[in-house]
């Protein structure tokens, strides 16, 4: 079967941002990765905690902040300059941990730096190929940033933890040089144009578009399901351990198989996305009621392989929401001239929800039991059910049926 030039335009995109996605997340889970030799070497789990908390509050107001700005310059700069100086400040911090503050400032950028890729990506992406193209190049880089967590922990593995950081900051340097070369024969080809889309309407009418397109319920669908994919994840080593009884290394054995199982979510959602018809409505409630049933079973079924299973059907679902809301709704608004600004506002309430979350759920799980947290993620999948509903539809069949 012939591959169509567009076709070709997309996957040419696609493969350049989804490189460039990789190696975004492996910088972003070199900290996580390296924890162990960090406590070996002396620093304590609670300064690294800190490290990580201000660099997930660096990297959300980033997404905020350089979302916006990718709106107004290139998605080869934007990148390119983020890229670079998460190598620089990455490598850096390697070298004066010995000064806490500075070092937990230096890391924070880093988080800053790489907040600069996603939002531009995702415009660049939305603006030049077709919207079935779209979805499959956000789903490429989606799947790659999966992986980025098991290759931060195989360079761990190996390499003293100095070193790992070293490398990660070669390896960006070396792709922030590419995006600006192949961005640029992209321009030169034609492959790549900017400005194509710009908003009608500014201020408080671009605002108004946004509502008609149902920027509030996808923002809080952001919310719900950064929760979810989050810091619901973020626990669940910890929920296999206590809550199941495993050992501390069986846990973190399942946790990693079960993340492999996760990172698939995104390509089962887009199937069924397409056999509903590309209706990202009815894909998001049924993702929804699918992980409250999952939860559900979670709460009520206690024997470990099964209960493994239902938690992970649950993650899997609030993620396929998850999945719609960034590879179609946010490719979706092309139009409107503000893809990167919405993405990355988007973001930034996904990841300060998640933020918010992990403190809370690090004392529920004391206080209130494990199955009362269950409970809790219950509900939080159960507001996105409501907020999913087809109001609108109903409105207009209650109209008709009283005409």
């Amino acid at each position: 079967m012939k591959i169509s030039q567009k076709a070709k335009n997309a996957i040419y995109i696609g493969t350049l941002c989804s490189v460039a996605y990789f190696a975004v997340y492996i910088a972003r889970n070199i900290l996580s990765a390296v924890t162990p030799q960090m406590v070996e070497g002396g620093y304590t789990e609670e300064y690294i905690g800190n490290i990580s908390s201000l660099y997930l509050g660096f990297y959300a107001v980033g997404q905020l902040i350089n979302g916006a700005i990718g709106d107004k310059i290139k998605a080869k700069w934007m990148m390119s300059v983020g890229l670079f100086g998460a190598a620089v400040t990455n490598f850096v911090f390697s070298l004066i941990t010995a000064t806490p503050t500075v070092a937990m400032v230096v890391y924070g950028l880093t988080g800053f730096f790489l907040s600069m890729i996603y939002g531009p990506m995702t415009k660049v992406v939305s603006e030049n190929t077709e919207p079935l193209h779209a979805t499959r190049c956000s789903l490429g880089y989606t799947f790659a940033s999966f992986f980025g967590s098991p290759a931060a922990g195989v360079l761990a593995a190996f390499l003293a933890w100095q070193s790992v950081f070293a490398i990660s900051s070669a390896a960006l340097i070396t792709i922030s040089v590419a995006v600006v070369i192949l961005f640029s024969v992209f321009e030169r080809k034609d492959i790549v144009k900017y400005g194509q889309y710009k908003p009608e309407k500014k201020g408080m009418g671009g605002i108004g578009e946004l509502i008609k397109r149902d920027i509030i319920k996808f923002s809080l669908i952001s919310i719900l399901t950064g929760v979810v994919r989050t810091s619901v994840v973020f626990w669940l080593p910890t929920y296999f351990n206590q809550y199941l009884g495993f050992s501390s290394k069986t846990s973190a054995s399942i946790f990693t198989a079960a993340t492999l199982v996760i990172s698939l979510t995104a390509f089962i959602a887009v199937f069924i996305y397409e056999r509903l018809g590309h209706d990202i409505n009815k894909t998001v409630l049924l993702m929804f009621i699918s992980s409250v049933v999952f939860f559900a079973l979670t709460y009520f079924v206690k024997q470990p392989v099964l209960n493994i299973i239902f938690i992970i059907l649950a993650i899997m679902s609030s993620n396929g929401a998850a999945s719609m809301l960034w590879s179609r709704y946010c490719p979706s608004l092309r139009d409107t001239g503000m893809v990167s600004g919405v993405t990355g506002f988007l973001d930034f309430l996904s990841y300060m929800a998640a933020a918010a979350a992990n403190l809370i759920f690090a004392n529920a799980a004391t206080t209130i039991g494990w199955g009362a947290l269950i409970l809790v993620w219950l509900g939080i999948v159960s507001v996105g059910v409501i907020i999913s509903l087809p109001y609108k539809q109903i409105r207009e069949k209650l109209s008709r049926a009283k005409s």
